[in-house]
């Protein structure tokens, strides 16, 4: 099993900066992408950033050139830098792992963190 905790969560003024971790623990040696979700009041859950495990990164569109995703590889910890925050970035952020078979056909899993709140004023 894996357990992810997030953290660096909280609130700023748009404009801003947050810089959210988590901390992988458990079976960590199974996740080969790791990656921030989130989701804001009346949406769904959407995909921020992903890094994979030879540290390609995906952004969505809405915070490419904001928002940077990396690792710490010896500590198990993946971080969200988050610049230039707005008030559309307000949501609860969930940090992703899964996990993927080695073999065809693949059979992926997905772990998740509790949360972490960023809320931007204007």
């Amino acid at each position: 099993q894996v357990q992810l905790v997030e953290s660096g969560g909280g609130s700023v003024q748009a404009g801003g900066s947050l810089r959210l971790s988590c901390a992988a623990s458990g079976s960590i040696g199974s996740l080969n992408t790791m990656g921030w979700y989130r989701q804001a009041p009346g949406k769904e859950r959407e995909l921020v950033a992903s890094i994979t495990s030879d540290g390609s990164t995906n952004y969505a569109d809405s915070v490419k050139g904001r928002f940077t995703i990396s690792r710490d590889n010896a500590k198990t910890v993946v971080y969200l830098q988050m610049n230039s925050l707005t008030p559309e970035d307000t949501a609860d952020y969930y940090c992703n792992g899964r996990s993927r078979s080695r073999t065809w056909p693949y059979r992926f899993n997905d772990y998740w963190g509790q949360g972490t709140q960023v809320s931007v004023s204007s």
